[in-house]
C-alpha cells in the first residue's frame, strides 16, 4: 500500500496567538506528521450573532462568551497565514487549511495551496462546495454527520463545478469532541469506497481520545488520517481538551508506519524471516521403526516427525502400500524416491 499521509490537526489550537501557531509546526514536524493544517475563518463571516455553542465549546470555554465572540478570538490573519506556509516550507512539513467562508477559500488559493480540506459543516452547503470544486484542486472532504446520500450530492456538486471524483479522499469522521468510540463505526470507510468507486481514496479524521482508533483505521485501509493536536490540553481553548500533546503524537505517527509495514502486499507466500525456519517447524516422514527391504509401508511403520527437509507428510497416502527400496533404521527420512 502506499504511505499514509498524516495530518496533524493544529487548528484553532493555537489560540488566536500566531507564536503558538509557529510552535504547532514545530511540534508536527519533530513527531514526523506529514502535514500540518490550520483553519481559516472570518467569524463575522462564519456564525450569526445568535449561533448557540456546541456543547463541548461550554464545556471547555467562559459560558457568556458567545460562538462568534470565541471565534473572533481564535482567527489568525491573512498575513499569518502567509507566514505559516513558508514557515512550513523552510522545515520541510506541508502547510495545509481548512477555509470556512468564501473569502478564506480565496486567500487559500491565492497561497495556490495544492489540496484543500472541507470541513464536516459544509459537506451540504451548496455555494461554498460550488467555489471549492471550481478551483479544480485535490480534495479532501470530510463527511461528519452526514449521510451516504449527502456525500454523494456533495461530489456530484464538486464534479459539475470542475473537480473530478479522482482528486476527491472522502473522510470518515464523527463529528464530535471527545468522539465516543462507539459511534466511530469505522467501517462505514469501506462502504463509502465501494459506494464511490471513482474517488482517489478513503481516509480518517479523528476526534477520539487516545491513537488506538486512528491505527485500526490504517489497518482498515484508510489513506490519510487527520488527527487534532495541542501543546498542552491544559491549554484554554474549545479543542485543547479532544487533542493529543506532543508525544502522543509521535507516538501515533511510529505506530502508525509500524502497521503500515505490518499490512504489506497481501500475497500469501513465506516471508523472508520465514524460510529459514520451515525446515526446523516443519515435519518429515520418518521411519517409526526398523524396515528392511522390500517390507510393505504402514501407518505401524512410518510417523512425521520434525525437521522437515525430506519427504513431505503431504506424501503420506502416496507412501503407503509401497514396498521399502532399502532398508531403514529407526527414525531414519525416507528417500523421495519411494514415492
Amino acid at each position: 500500500m502506499s504511505r499514509v499521509l498524516i495530518i496533524a490537526e493544529a487548528g484553532v489550537n493555537h489560540n488566536g496567538d500566531p507564536t503558538l501557531a509557529f510552535r504547532l509546526v514545530d511540534e508536527a514536524k519533530a513527531a514526523g506528521a506529514d502535514a500540518v493544517k490550520f483553519q481559516a475563518f472570518s467569524a463575522d463571516s462564519l456564525v450569526s450573532s445568535q449561533a448557540p455553542k456546541a456543547a463541548y465549546q461550554l464545556e471547555t470555554t467562559p459560558e457568556e462568551q458567545s460562538q462568534r465572540n470565541m471565534l473572533r478570538s481564535l482567527e489568525l490573519s491573512p498575513d499569518t497565514f502567509h507566514k505559516l506556509a513558508a514557515y512550513c516550507a523552510e522545515r520541510s512539513i506541508s502547510f495545509l487549511a481548512t477555509p470556512f467562508d468564501h473569502a478564506s477559500i480565496d486567500l487559500l488559493a491565492a497561497m495556490k495551496l495544492p489540496v484543500f480540506k472541507v470541513p464536516s459543516g459544509e459537506i451540504t452547503n451548496l455555494p461554498y462546495l460550488r467555489k471549492i470544486g471550481a478551483l479544480g484542486k485535490e480534495i479532501f472532504l470530510s463527511t461528519g454527520m452526514s449521510t451516504l446520500d449527502e456525500v454523494a450530492a456533495a461530489l456530484d456538486i464538486l464534479e459539475r463545478a470542475g473537480t473530478e471524483p479522482s482528486s476527491v479522499t472522502l473522510l470518515h469522521c464523527t463529528t464530535e469532541y471527545p468522539a465516543p468510540v462507539e459511534e466511530v463505526n469505522l467501517h462505514a470507510m469501506r462502504t463509502m469506497r465501494e459506494a464511490f468507486p471513482g474517488i482517489k481514496g478513503v481516509g480518517y479524521s479523528d476526534h477520539t481520545t487516545g491513537i488506538v482508533i486512528p491505527l485500526a483505521a490504517v489497518a482498515l485501509g484508510a489513506v490519510v488520517i487527520e488527527k487534532h493536536f495541542t501543546l498542552n490540553r491544559t491549554m484554554n481553548g474549545p479543542d485543547h481538551k479532544a487533542s493529543l500533546e506532543p508525544a502522543e503524537l509521535a507516538q501515533m505517527v511510529a505506530a502508525i508506519r509500524q502497521v503500515e509495514s505490518a499490512l504489506g502486499d497481501g500475497c500469501k507466500t513465506p516471508s523472508f524471516s520465514e524460510q529459514k525456519n520451515i525446515a526446523v517447524v516443519r515435519k518429515s516422514i520418518v521411519t517409526a521403526s526398523r524396515i528392511r527391504k522390500g517390507e510393505v509401508f504402514s501407518s505401524e511403520n512410518i510417523t512425521t516427525k520434525r525437521p522437515g527437509a525430506s519427504l513431505s507428510p503431504m506424501m503420506w497416502d502416496q507412501l503407503l502400500g509401497r514396498k521399502a527400496s532399502r532398508d531403514y533404521e529407526q527414525d531414519d527420512p525416507i528417500d523421495f524416491f519411494e514415492v
